[in-house]
């Protein structure tokens, strides 16, 4: 057997952990971090949260964590076998074992176990459904650790039966694809046979849910494989991609802008071929109102709005820029710009300031300018005189210019 010693894995021996696992171990119940946390282990990366899984049942934990006074955080995790700890200011998130007895689809009634063979069995992928023991020890019925160092994404027995559980594990798969696999392509045929199968079962799952999923996808490696794939295995339709969607721009944006940490949805707009397909992802997935908005902006200017050709590459995004009023343009701006595979740009656009402009009504009326009228249409014409100097003229420049106007 083998036995983990990484500095990663004992750094998460904190006083809270060690006092849980005292707990567990007085009263001989198995304690064992369960899931993606062994598998960030195995690879070396401190696991962001950890699951812990148990012989106890919630009453039993219940019971001995309320004897020792432990405070137990309430949520909706009871029935499901979940019951959440806190001790020394961190939270522990502690799972019975189970057995799915009825699935549909979506969610799994399911009853407790001792069987940690069993409950390895319900879970969705072979790097998924490891254990680790608090003593390093690895548990892994399903050749996971295998898996994982050669980079292979399975699921744990049939792929079939493992998706009609629950139809989001399609998108799972392809979100670990993105995270583990080196190379494109690199598919069990039997696989992406049972995900063509069963694609039309992604139609009954929510909408937030499939957008959690799918957003982490954007954002992974082989992107423009996996949304290849996705038309291919007929999945798009299901998840309110556009059914005719622009495949050859994805390819080309999706290098563009590779190294630039876009949003996921200048990802994805770059399938889109109008507002419409805008719309109707909101419609499918519910997207938020910045997402959408986003979305809406890339769609109608990312074909006009692009970079002068004079010495200034940067002037038509500072005008848009100046002359917009709505909130947020410049966060758009810098999207945009990342779309357009503008990395030399982006970086001088997230360095300029926006200058504020020098003049106000009340300098004007000190030059003796007194109708609110006149005002207002001088104000316009220096605005303009000032952007054609590129922002860069001051005060008495603009008030000099305003006689000879």
């Amino acid at each position: 057997t083998m036995r983990l010693q990484a500095p990663q894995f004992q750094a998460l021996f904190t006083p809270g952990l060690r006092s849980v696992a005292e707990l567990f171990e007085k009263k001989n119940y198995e304690l064992r971090i369960a899931g993606g946390a062994v598998r960030d282990l195995l690879s070396g990366v401190t696991p962001q949260d950890i699951d812990f899984a148990t012989t106890a049942t919630p009453a039993e934990m219940k019971e001995m964590f309320t004897a020792a006074g432990v405070r137990l955080i309430n949520n909706k995790g009871e029935k499901h076998g979940t019951i959440t700890a806190r001790l020394h200011e961190q939270n522990f998130e502690i799972t019975t074992l189970r057995i799915d007895v009825v699935t549909d689809g979506r969610h799994a009634e399911v009853e407790f176990t001792t069987d940690w063979h069993k409950d390895a069995e319900r879970r969705d992928l072979t790097v998924n459904s490891m254990f680790l023991g608090l003593d390093g020890t690895l548990y892994d019925f399903f050749n996971g650790y295998e898996d994982l160092k050669n980079k292979k994404i399975r699921f744990v027995g049939k792929a079939a039966e493992r998706i009609q559980e629950d139809y989001l594990r399609i998108l799972r798969y392809f979100r670990f694809y993105g995270r583990i696999a080196e190379e494109p392509g690199d598919h069990e045929p039997i696989t992406l046979e049972a995900i063509k199968e069963n694609a039309k079962g992604l139609a009954g799952i929510s909408g937030e849910r499939i957008w959690v999923e799918l957003k982490k996808i954007l954002l992974g490696n082989h992107v423009n494989h996996l949304v290849q794939l996705m038309y291919e295995l007929d999945i798009a339709q299901y998840i309110g991609l556009p059914l005719g969607g622009n495949l050859e721009e994805f390819a080309r944006v999706s290098k563009n802008i590779q190294n630039l940490s876009p949003k996921p949805m200048t990802v994805l707009t770059s399938l889109f071929k109008g507002k419409d397909d805008v719309t109707n992802l909101d419609l499918r997935l519910k997207i938020s109102k910045e997402e959408k908005n986003l979305g809406l902006f890339l769609v109608k200017h990312r074909q006009e709005l692009t970079k002068g050709s004079g010495p200034e590459p940067l002037r038509p995004y500072q005008d848009f820029l100046m002359d917009s009023r709505e909130a947020n343009t410049n966060s758009k701006i810098f999207e945009l710009l990342k779309y357009q595979g503008e990395e030399q740009l982006l970086k001088e656009m997230q360095a300029w300031t926006v200058p504020s402009f020098p003049v106000s009504g009340h300098d004007l009326r000190k030059m003796g300018v007194s109708s609110g009228k006149e005002i207002g249409t001088a104000l316009q014409q220096l605005r303009d005189e000032w952007k054609k100097s590129g922002y860069h003229m001051d005060k008495e420049e603009l008030l000099s210019c305003l006689k000879k106007l």
